[in-house]
């Protein structure tokens, strides 16, 4: 039954997509003229994803906490990362956010295509020049007033515990003065585990934390900030934990 059920996700998610591309096509033709940070195409184009998750019976998602008060606004936005399942998980939210991805994504015929023109942003690993290409994109992306999504743990752990925080995102958000909304994530490590592309039964959640703001703080505050906002996503994804009746790693921190 398993092998049954996970046949029919990877069906439902590919026809997603290939379903989906046309009506992205069409909403990118009508508005890119005159919405420069093509927030129509992205939105459409995270609601595929959003229609995967409707149509996998192995998958149990949803999201809470307190959205944006204007959508609009851009914030720098962080989440822990346990699964590819994190893309669709947090695709949820009613609001568009232009991911920060490995350019090997960005090669997949028709969602490469849609992720470039939702303008997106590639991110070549371990390349110097490559990195800053990305952080220029972002700051591109902050100016058309649209917010980012970034995973500072840069890949998924290959065990439950949270990986140490990038500082690039912190630095981004520090140099516009714009506030970081941090996510937490529990559950989907179970929905698709690293080094596999199997669908498996998973209950998940992501949950919008209060934003932290920026604005008075320095670049010398960067790594206290980034502190903060991991403890911050640490706790909130154990609380998470418990709620769902999951499992996460590392040591559950004191406070929560």
């Amino acid at each position: 039954m398993q092998k049954v059920l996970n046949a029919w996700a990877w069906s439902t998610t590919v026809l997603s997509v290939i379903v989906g591309f046309p009506v992205w096509l069409l909403v990118f033709l009508l508005t890119a003229p005159f919405d420069p940070g093509r927030y129509a195409a992205g939105r459409t184009f995270r609601l595929i994803a959003v229609t995967a998750i409707r149509l996998n019976p192995l998958w149990r998602f949803r999201v809470d906490g307190p959205r944006p008060d204007d959508p609009r606004r851009p914030y720098v936005v962080v989440s822990n990362h346990e699964s590819y399942a994190d893309v669709f998980l947090i695709s949820m939210f009613p609001w568009e956010m232009k991911w920060m991805a490995k350019t090997t994504i960005f090669k997949i015929p028709l969602m490469g295509w849609m992720m470039q023109g939702s303008l997106d942003i590639p991110v070549k690993r371990n390349d110097r020049e490559g990195a800053m290409a990305a952080l220029n994109a972002a700051r591109d992306r902050l100016k058309r007033k649209v917010s980012i999504m970034a995973f500072p743990e840069g890949t998924r752990s290959k065990t439950r515990e949270m990986l140490p925080f990038k500082d690039g995102a912190f630095k981004l958000a520090l140099e516009a003065g714009l506030p970081i909304l941090p996510i937490a994530v529990a559950g989907t490590r179970q929905a698709m585990a690293k080094g596999s592309f199997q669908f498996r039964p998973a209950r998940a959640m992501a949950r919008v934390l209060p934003p932290i703001e920026t604005a008075s703080l320095q670049p010398s505050d960067l790594p206290a900030l980034k502190a903060r906002v991991r403890a911050v996503i640490d706790e909130g994804r154990y609380a998470i934990a418990r709620e769902l009746g999951v499992e996460v790693g590392g040591t559950e921190p004191a406070t929560a």
